[in-house]
């Protein structure tokens, strides 16, 4: 039995000075995530500084018209806000597609961008594995690799990043806001996630010790016009085989601006600029969808196993913009069949 020993904190700034003070310690949020991985031997911190206390809660419209999202506001919280089911409908549908209703409830925004990958030798504690253990293999590259990923892969790692919501972020050119041992700091929230590498081990630029406070969403008129498409096993709980987060403004039959991402199918929430930029100044039609997915995955490198992802992420690059440029998107639910 391994002891843990337990603060609560109740200032932000005291929080990370505990946790930087000490390499042995994590924050504890919802603990949706952490909790498993501390079962199952995977993580080994002897103190988690509960942080459910601090601040960090708000949820709000900007008068600009983004969003500023308190890294400790619980995901059905943010999905429920108006500001953002209006504004934002991708972020929404994301949040309501990404977990069922009792981890929405306690999961915490800042830990959903946190939340570790969901490859199984990842959760095996006696498999090799680079994210894990630097410099012992990586067993996924050899063994079962359907879930995992097929863009933003190295030799060391193709584990996918498992959160629904970073993908709708993504899309949306977010900043990730945190407090750390070195004072306030912003990051692009594509600076936020890393590729894999040569340092799988090495997710997010952070430091010891560093806490996200908020999540801040620039204006973006188009997200009215948005949604998030999963494609998944089983329609109840599960995670993405391939996830499109997309939002689409029409002028007179062309393209005049788009946002695309990907969950499901990369190493980190994967912003799709090649389909962008393809589809900017396009006509809106299934033929110019399809070329976009085309050419958004032409660098894929799959296993024998996950090759089907590449075909189904074209497709699901094709009906999300269908979805979006007959009307139904905001109002439909994504994440329904296959797409065809």
């Amino acid at each position: 039995m391994r002891p843990i020993t337990y603060l609560r904190a109740t200032d932000t700034a005291a929080a990370v000075a505990a946790v930087t003070a000490d390499p042995t310690s994590d924050f504890l949020a919802g603990g949706t995530t952490e909790v498993d991985l501390l079962r199952q031997n995977v993580l080994n911190p002897r103190r988690l500084v509960d942080i459910n206390e601090l601040p960090l809660t708000g949820i709000e419209g900007t008068p600009e018209g983004g969003l500023r999202i308190g890294a400790l506001a619980r995901m059905s919280e943010v999905a429920a806000a108006p500001a953002v089911r209006t504004g934002f409908p991708l972020i929404a549908q994301a949040l309501e597609l990404g977990a069922s209703a009792q981890l929405r409830n306690m999961a915490s925004m800042g830990g959903n961008l946190l939340q570790r990958v969901r490859c199984s030798y990842f959760r095996d504690a006696e498999s090799p594995c680079n994210k894990r253990d630097p410099g012992t293999g990586c067993s996924a590259v050899e063994g079962f690799s359907r879930g995992h990923a097929v863009l933003g892969t190295s030799e060391h790692c193709i584990a996918t990043h498992p959160s629904d919501v970073a993908v709708a972020l993504i899309a949306l050119d977010a900043r990730v806001h945190t407090l750390g041992p070195d004072g306030e700091r912003t990051y692009e929230i594509d600076d936020f996630f890393l590729l894999p590498g040569d340092s799988p081990h090495r997710e997010h630029p952070m430091q010891h010790g560093e806490l996200i406070t908020g999540i801040e969403v620039p204006p973006a008129p188009l997200a009215r016009h948005s949604l998030y498409l999963k494609v998944r096993d089983r329609e109840s709980y599960e995670f993405a085989l391939v996830s499109v987060a997309a939002a689409l403004s029409v002028v007179d039959g062309t393209v005049a601006d788009v946002r695309m991402a990907l969950g499901g199918v990369a190493t980190k929430p994967w912003r799709a600029r090649r389909a962008e930029d393809f589809l900017i100044g396009a006509a809106l039609n299934r033929d110019n969808f399809a070329m976009a997915g085309r050419v958004e995955m032409a660098d894929a490198r799959p296993t024998s196993m996950n090759a089907f992802k590449v075909e189904l992420a074209q497709r699901a690059i094709v009906r999300a913009l269908d979805m979006l440029s007959d009307g139904t998107g905001p109002a439909a639910r994504p994440g329904t069949g296959s797409p065809s």
